[in-house]
């Protein structure tokens, strides 16, 4: 077989295969074998017919047919191996020259990966956000605290901010009741925005027994955007008993002795969550950096292909909300023009970040363990809320693992570059990247590998998935 390549441009190219028909003979014998099982030929059993009888009773261009049909993928993947191409897409193939006995000629224009030229990434400097975590945010996970061992009392008055109240909802339209627009009996606690849009100002100042109808958009069901009436009722109030931070309270919802030990946790978990933010905003940096100064040239029908996807998911996210994607872009304050934009840029800075990795990994030759591989898979088995073996299962019988693969390998590239960068806050610190923990700790140096690992992994998973 000869094969040569024509580069298209940076991201696409035509190979030209020759093939002598002799080396086609193993997929015409295959023909001949498969037809001869298909076929019912007098005098002859099943599967026994000879090829020249074939050829009488069913035609030798079937044959040949058959045979090219079977021979053009192995032939189109050799011919990619021989030139070094790796397909984005499938190609579209075109038989130029082919008759019995006689040379086999096709063409194959396809999407390839571009050849890049990997800018330096050795000597990075980069400045982050300083880590400030103030009273305020303290004390709101303190009051977030104490709720979560509040008791409830009912009260004899209008309902207030924050009551927890049990409620009835019908929502109607010119009179009639709305198919699945009626709830009885639900508990709500007013002011967490978590019922439809109004219901929180209907509901204030009303008391135990009184209604009162607003207008409103629901969020699903067959009237879903649409304006309706809600009437709603009030048949209990109750108002939240927060239990006082003391000593006491600091020893029945912790492990602390007093509320000052508590408190200090509160802001060093603070802190911690703080610390893996900055770092993530470093790797963004870090990679956007690299990005702006490497020309990447991108596939446009993959780029459309990729967008389409990614706009199909998420309509189908919205489908299973309950919601609409005008209900979703006035919730984002956002045009269509702007979503399709900023969808459109998501898809092409994951898709140059790949290619950019990719590169980075291949030079470095950095490569996947078994150990780390089974860590990804069940990290990712647990972001999904799948069962691990049944997520394993599932990429292996579908072919998944070359792209789990791809995944813990752009992940190690980028934390390799993160960690050899100078990475500085706003006040000039050092911020320490190497050694931190996924759970915001700075751990010793020489403890710390599978944890940088995991820290990284993590944030290539970002990446692939264009966040």
């Amino acid at each position: 077989m000869k094969s040569a390549v024509e580069t298209l441009n940076p991201t696409r190219a035509k190979l030209t295969v020759e093939v002598e028909f002799a080396e086609l003979k193993p997929s015409l014998d295959a023909a001949y074998q498969r037809i001869a099982k298909q076929v019912n030929i007098p005098g002859f059993r099943k599967g026994k017919v000879p090829p020249p009888v074939i050829d009488r009773q069913v035609g030798r261009g079937v044959v040949l047919d058959e045979a090219i049909n079977e021979a053009l993928p192995k032939l189109y993947v050799q011919a990619l191996e021989e030139n070094d191409l790796q397909p984005l897409a499938q190609p579209e193939i075109d038989i130029t020259r082919f008759e019995d006995n006689s040379t086999l000629e096709f063409t194959a224009e396809v999407d390839v990966r571009p050849t890049i030229d990997v800018p330096a990434y050795d000597d990075l400097t980069i400045q982050v956000d300083d880590i400030v975590v103030t009273d305020d945010e303290v004390e709101e996970q303190v009051q977030n605290l104490r709720e979560r061992f509040a008791t409830l009392k009912d009260v004899e008055r209008p309902v207030q901010d924050g009551d927890v109240v049990t409620i009835d909802l019908v929502a109607s339209k010119g009179g009639e009741t709305v198919e699945g627009g009626e709830v009885n009996g639900y508990s709500y606690k007013v002011g967490s925005g978590q019922l439809i849009d109004g219901v929180d100002e209907a509901l204030t100042g009303l008391s135990v027994g009184e209604e009162k109808t607003f207008q409103s958009q629901l969020l699903g069901g067959e009237a879903a955007g649409e304006d309706v009436d809600v009437l709603v009722k009030v048949s209990s109030v109750k108002e939240q008993e927060l239990p006082e931070f003391d000593d006491d309270f600091a020893q029945t919802a912790s492990e602390f002795d007093t509320a000052e030990e508590l408190r200090e946790d509160v802001r060093t978990r603070l802190e911690r969550g703080k610390r893996l933010e900055q770092a993530a905003a470093a790797r963004d940096a870090v990679l956007e950096k690299l990005l702006d100064s490497a020309e990447i040239p991108l596939p446009e029908a993959t780029v459309g292909a990729e967008i389409a996807g990614r706009r199909q998911e998420i309509e189908q996210q919205l489908m299973y909300a309950g919601l609409t994607m005008e209900q979703y872009l006035d919730n984002e304050k956002q045009t269509v023009d702007e979503f399709e934009a900023d969808l459109e840029k998501r898809v092409r800075d994951a898709m140059a970040a790949q290619f950019l990795l990719d590169e980075v990994a291949k030079k470095e030759q950095i490569g996947v363990d078994q150990a780390e591989l089974s860590q990804h898979l069940m990290r990712r088995a647990q972001q999904s809320g799948q069962n691990p073996d049944d997520f394993v299962k599932h990429m292996v019988e579908h072919n998944h693992i070359p792209e789990m693969v791809s995944e813990v390998v752009r992940g190690k590239a980028l934390a390799m570059i993160v960690e050899g960068a100078t990475v500085t806050d706003a006040s000039g610190n050092h911020v320490e990247l190497k050694n931190l923990r996924p759970d915001g700790t700075i751990g010793e140096p020489e403890a710390q590998a599978d944890d940088a690992a995991e820290a990284a992994d993590e944030g290539s998973e970002k990446d692939s998935a264009g966040e």
